[in-house]
């Protein structure tokens, strides 16, 4: 089954070396979603966004998806299956939901702060949320009630940053083998 892989990158998009674009590349069914407007995202748009990107894929497939986000695009997914609208529409299969951002944290930027607040309820899919110890837009204690305010399995990956390119992260194997488990 080519089941379809809905890439989410977070702000400012994910370079040509991060895990997400390296999966775009390598992971069958991968399609990622483009966001109307990377550096001064808009969460409405980026949940209409999402929303037509899931669409599509059911459309050409008949799978539910599994949805990949990283940082505000994890927010992204989270208001998407918090509004009934749209999480109605299409069927998902699971999503990974790594290093969501804390954008109710006092040291936030300005431009990710309407991603707020952050939806709490039980997920309507199965989910597991990976977060770093030293994450400096997630402390871990946050990761957690996150994780289980939204029925997630939690994976703590420790010391590694944001989990993106500027802390280490390209090929990603270990990452990649949760999306498998999910799949």
């Amino acid at each position: 089954m080519n089941r379809p892989v809905i890439i989410v990158p977070g702000y400012q998009n994910s370079g040509p070396g991060h895990w997400q674009s390296l999966w775009e590349s390598n992971v069958r069914g991968a399609i990622r979603v483009e966001m109307p407007n990377w550096d001064f995202p808009r969460k409405a748009e980026w949940i209409e966004a999402l929303d037509e990107t899931i669409g599509t894929a059911w459309q050409e497939t008949e799978t539910p998806a599994v949805l990949v986000g990283h940082s505000i695009g994890c927010l992204a997914i989270l208001h998407w299956a918090a509004d009934p609208f749209f999480a109605a529409r299409w069927p998902v299969k699971a999503a990974l939901l790594v290093a969501p951002a804390d954008v109710e944290r006092k040291d936030c930027p300005e431009v990710l702060r309407p991603f707020g607040p952050i939806p709490l309820g039980h997920l309507p899919f199965p989910s597991r949320v990976v977060a770093s110890t030293d994450d400096p837009l997630l402390s871990l204690e946050r990761a957690k009630q996150f994780a289980d305010s939204w029925g997630s399995e939690f994976t703590d990956v420790g010391k590694c940053g944001h989990i993106n390119t500027a802390s280490g992260f390209g090929e990603w194997p270990r990452g990649e083998a949760m999306l498998q488990e999910l799949m």
